[in-house]
């Protein structure tokens, strides 16, 4: 498996309620961002800011995943991901239990902050 190519690129590669669920994930995303472009990161199809991933959302063998490319943001709204299975660095989620709008806007919202407080590295 080669790499995905962009984040529409990658949707459209996918079909049925996992793709509106993960298409969802995306339009939210950008709802939050308006300007984010789209890349790679980690050889993943991303969501980039200020040439930064802060969003990756894929289907896996048994489940859906966000990625918010962070080991930060996820402990810090351990609270609203109860009934999630979820680590550090990996959001698991499925068509049947999505994960809810406002859950994911604070998820970007967080990640993008975070990018947008450190100064950009030379």
């Amino acid at each position: 498996m080669g790499p995905m190519g962009t984040v529409t690129d990658y949707l459209a590669t996918l079909s049925g309620p996992n793709r509106e669920t993960l298409e969802r994930v995306v339009a939210v995303a950008r709802e939050v961002v308006p300007d984010a472009t789209e890349g790679t990161s980690y050889a993943m199809p991303a969501l980039m800011v200020h040439g930064k991933a802060f969003l990756s959302a894929l289907e896996t063998k048994k489940h859906l995943a966000i990625y918010p490319f962070s080991g930060q943001v996820f402990s810090r709204l351990a609270d609203r991901l109860e009934g999630f299975d979820w680590d550090k660095g990996t959001l698991r989620f499925s068509a049947e239990h999505p994960v809810p709008d406002d859950v994911l806007r604070e998820i970007v919202s967080l990640r993008v902050a975070d990018i947008e407080a450190k100064p950009a590295r030379k």
